[in-house]
């Protein structure tokens, strides 16, 4: 599951955003533990424990004092809004730029996104 290319903590946080995204995880439904967690994947809680503070500080999860970390009511739509703005700006504001520099059109692109003649 974890990879060299960032922190294990972030890679955790990054994972359960995408949890909630898909569906896996509900709006106001119970996350695991940082120790269940930690002893599922078998990392260090603490490391765990840093990826979920993460995730409250950014409030996607919350607490419940003496239950446990559940999803944020809103955090599905925060999540799609956050994501659609770095797509914009990571994926497709380069590749328009791009575009405009070896001269394809809009045109080009959308008829090639919908499945056009190439």
């Amino acid at each position: 599951m974890f990879d060299d290319r960032s922190p294990i903590y972030l890679q955790i946080a990054e994972g359960i955003k995408n949890d909630i995204l898909s569906g896996a995880l509900e709006e106001d439904g119970q996350v695991m533990s940082t120790n269940q967690y930690a002893a599922f994947y078998r990392i260090n809680p603490a490391t765990a424990a840093k990826g979920f503070a993460q995730l409250v500080d950014d409030g996607v999860l919350y607490k419940k004092r003496g239950i446990g970390m559940f999803v944020s009511p809103d955090a599905r739509q925060k999540l799609r809004d956050e994501r659609r703005k770095r797509f914009f700006a990571e994926v497709v504001d380069p590749m328009l730029a791009e575009a405009r520099m070896i001269g394809v059109s809009i045109e080009e692109i959308k008829k090639h996104i919908d499945g056009g003649p190439r």
